[in-house]
Formats: C-alpha cells, structure tokens, sequence
C-alpha cells in the first residue's frame, strides 16, 4: 500500500506543481487560450488558485517525504479534493465539457491519495 501512495503522491504533486505555477509565473492573458475560465476570473483570483495548488502539492509530498506530522497529506489531499470540486463546478457552469475528464482524474487521484494515507497511518 505504501508503493501506492507513493506512487499518487509524486503524479498528483507533479500535477499541481505544474498547474499551480504556471498560473502563478503567467499573466491572466497568457493563460486565457489554455484555460477558458480565467476570463471571468480576476489576476488575483487566478494567482490565489495557482498558489492554493502549489501549497496543496507541497502540503500532499512533504509529510510523506519527511514523516513530519504524516497525517497532513491526507489533509492536503483533501484539500485538493475540495479545489477539484468546484473546478468541477466551474467548468460545468461554463459548458467546458472537455476539462471534465482531467478535473474527475485529479479528484480521484487526491482522493486515493488521502485514503491510502489514512489506511497507512
């Protein structure tokens, strides 16, 4: 099981990592070809979002990696649940129908990520 965890944690860590910053490092213009709802969002809005997943990935590898307070990726991982969630919810709202199948993939990914800490713990 911990192979497992392990193995979500680094993909879901590689994915938010990359998400988060690039959305942290581009500007709203920049990110608008890639990313529909940055239209209707504010630079600070979508700098909040890029620095929330960024936190989440550095919040869902670091405990695991050092065994400091290990019960904090599963938190994080929750965490990441709950963006992916009204991601979700967005992309719905909008009739962005193709970014449906990656907001259920990362959901499943935090989700399988937070029970197997839990299950490991």
């Amino acid at each position: 099981m911990i192979v497992a965890l392990w193995i979500t944690a680094i993909l879901l860590t590689l994915v938010y990592l990359g998400a988060g910053g690039t959305k942290l490092a581009r500007t709203r213009e920049q990110l608008e070809p890639r990313m529909g709802w940055v239209t209707h969002a504010t630079n600070g809005q979508v700098k909040l979002v890029g620095a929330l997943e960024v936190l989440g990935a550095l919040g869902v590898i670091l405990p695991l990696a050092t065994g400091i307070a290990p019960v904090l990726t599963a938190v994080a991982a929750i965490c990441l649940v709950l963006v992916q969630v009204v991601a979700t919810v967005i992309h719905v709202r909008m009739k962005d129908t193709k970014s449906l199948p990656a907001n259920v993939i990362l959901l499943l990914l935090a989700v399988a990520v937070a029970v197997l800490r839990f299950v490991t713990l």
